[in-house]
Order: structure tokens, then sequence, then C-alpha cells
């Protein structure tokens, strides 16, 4: 069964950066929708950025211009580089899969089959 397992996460200084990864196991990721999404303390979980099994990617606004995401599928890994971290980007990060569909739609509605413990992300102002 698909499993997922979230690092990378830490304090870090606005301005900083940090790269969290995914690692999978259970499934090849090469056949794999893999989304990264956060929820900061008291908020919803809301969706990140998204990694289609077929090479598309897709951010949310929150994303844009400061986050890329990037898989390595011979390491069954999935990246997200996050640059430029503000303290509004607190939150514990997690990475999901096991989804179908039109990118944009699970990736901003986080309909996802399987989630990953997170991983936690501070931004010290």
């Amino acid at each position: 069964q698909l499993r997922l397992v979230e690092s990378g996460g830490g304090l870090v200084h606005t301005g900083g950066s940090l790269r969290l990864s995914c690692t999978v196991s259970g499934h090849p990721l090469d056949n794999e929708n893999i989304g990264w999404f956060r929820q900061a303390p008291g908020t919803e979980r809301t969706g990140v950025a998204c990694s289609s099994y077929d090479g598309n990617t897709y951010y949310t606004d929150s994303a844009k211009g400061r986050f890329s995401i990037a898989r390595d599928n011979a390491k069954n890994t999935v990246y997200l580089q996050l640059n430029s971290l503000k303290s509004e980007d607190t939150a514990v990060y997690y990475c999901a899969g096991d989804a179908a569909g039109a990118i944009q739609n699970w990736c901003t509605t986080g309909r996802m089959g399987v989630w990953g413990q997170g991983t936690r992300v501070s931004v010290d102002s």
C-alpha cells in the first residue's frame, strides 16, 4: 500500500529557505499524483503545490513565485523547495497521494487518499 513520509521541516528566519522531502513507498512514484498541503494553527489544511504522474505541476497562490515542486522518480521522492519564507508560511506541511482527475481539482480540494504524518515548518520573524 502507498505510504508517504515527509522530512526536512525546521525553524528558519524570515527570508530563509528549506527543502522538504516526501519519500514514497508501496507504489512506483512514476504512477502517482502527489501534492503538498499545509495547515497553520487554527486554520484548515490548504493546497500548496502538486505534481502529476504525467509531468504537470500546479501551484496555489500561496506558493507561486516562491515555492517549487520537483520529483525524482528514481529516488521515489518528491521535493518542495521553500524560498523567501515568511512568518505566514509557518504550518505543518503534508504530502499526499492517491488522487485522480485534473491536477487543479485535487490540488485545491485536497481530495487525496493517502496522507503522510507531516513535517513542521516554523518561520521566525
